[in-house]
């Protein structure tokens, strides 16, 4: 594997540290800028509303320039983010400077995959994917509950400091190691418009929205639940951050495994299952060891929708997937959105740190209702659902990469 692809998983592990390492510094940001634990959570929910944005727009707008300077000028989009929230006068500046880097979230997943697949040959193309994406799952395991830490122990704008710094690294690598590419055609928005025409995206795009959101509505706020309600120290936090991106990995591997084998009955027991999960931890999150193997299933059973999710979204659009495959990217941060919002919302309406796990679990449960409304759908129109070759792939510069999340 070439070195370039070093460069684009730096990147993706500064973008993943950043948008989970709030939830786990919420009460330290909450006190320094002297507001309360939901109003505090907006800063998740305005990352989630920036990625919903940027994902699509950056994406269209990315097919003007070189993918190499594309991903250059993301990276700096992100820096500077990053810098804007660390050294933030007000709590209105930080939310301001989160959305800033969001934007620059979802295209570069989406320009990245691509840059990574050219990268190599024709038979190692999936592996190259993989590759960068171990950045993001990495973030989960190490960058997230080190940044959170580090907060703790010397303060929050460190911590976003830090993550800044990564995202130079990410940018001066790319810079050096990724070779210059051919300026890609321009994508053909009517085209790939036509894809949202068709129910079965749209119903895959709501699951993701709502299987995902059950996962943050929880996840959001797991610092105060952890420390007022199952009694943990704040450094603890740390590790049941760790327990959490453990959760995440196992759980992409297993839905990474079974998406091509069973896709409609993995979603059905790892959807069943999430609710079943965030409805008990309103119960375990009182006890400490009940609730560190609830966070684990949380994000193991949440991280494992995403693969098929993302998978039936390409297998439904039919041959136009590049839109439509960004766009399910924001999906999964409108979700957190929404989450974060009813997660903070019913907090604030005096419910306790434990009622968000029941919003997540509503989430879950209709994300479940949606999966099997959308296979009664397909059971009566069978055409609908007999995939394109295209559903198989994502198109690359005249290569077609499978699909791995």
């Amino acid at each position: 594997m070439p070195l370039a692809l070093l460069a684009l998983a730096v990147g993706a592990f500064g973008i993943g540290t950043t948008e989970f390492v709030v939830m786990g510094l919420l009460p330290e940001v909450a006190t320094d800028f002297g507001v309360s634990i939901p109003t505090a959570g907006l800063l998740v929910t305005g990352y989630a509303l920036g990625v919903v944005v940027g994902a699509p727009l950056l994406t269209v707008l990315g097919g003007r320039v070189s993918r190499k300077r594309m991903l250059m000028l993301l990276m700096g989009l992100f820096v500077l983010g990053n810098v804007l929230s660390a050294l933030a006068p007000s709590f209105g500046l930080m939310l301001a400077g989160r959305v800033v880097a969001s934007l620059a979230h979802g295209s570069f997943f989406g320009i990245g995959s691509v840059v990574a697949a050219g990268l190599v040959a024709p038979d190692k193309k999936a592996g190259a994917i993989a590759t960068m994406f171990t950045g993001l799952t990495v973030a989960n395991i190490v960058g997230v509950p080190l940044g959170t830490f580090i907060g703790q122990a010397i303060g929050w704008r460190t911590t976003f400091a830090i993550v800044a710094a990564l995202g130079v690294v990410g940018l001066l690598g790319i810079a050096r190691l990724v070779p210059a590419m051919p300026r890609p055609e321009g994508t053909h928005l009517r085209r790939e418009l036509k894809a949202f025409r068709n129910p079965q995206v749209l119903l895959a795009m709501a699951m993701t929205v709502l299987g995902f959101g059950g996962v943050f509505a929880a996840i959001t706020y797991i610092a105060p639940m952890m420390t007022e309600v199952a009694g943990y120290s704040d450094g603890a936090v740390t590790w049941l951050l760790v327990l959490f991106g453990t959760g995440m990995f196992l759980g992409n591997l297993l839905g990474g495994r079974y998406a091509d084998r069973a896709l409609m009955p993995l979603l059905y027991a790892t959807l069943g299952g999430l609710a079943i999960v965030l409805a008990l931890f309103t119960v375990t999150a009182h006890h400490k060891v009940l609730a560190a193997i609830s966070i684990l299933l949380v994000g193991a059973l949440g991280f494992a929708t995403v693969p098929p999710l993302q998978k039936r979204v390409l297998d439904q659009a039919h041959g136009a997937p590049t839109l439509a495959s960004a766009v399910n990217i924001g999906a999964f941060n409108l979700g957190n959105a929404l989450a974060a919002w009813l997660g903070g919302a019913v907090i604030a309406a005096g419910f306790g740190y434990t009622s968000p796990n029941w919003v997540g679990a509503v989430l879950a449960a209709a994300a479940l209702g949606l999966a099997l409304w959308s296979a009664a759908l397909e059971r009566r129109t069978p055409a609908a659902g007999a995939g394109a070759p295209a559903a198989e792939a994502v198109e690359t510069t005249g290569a077609r990469v499978p699909v791995r999340h």
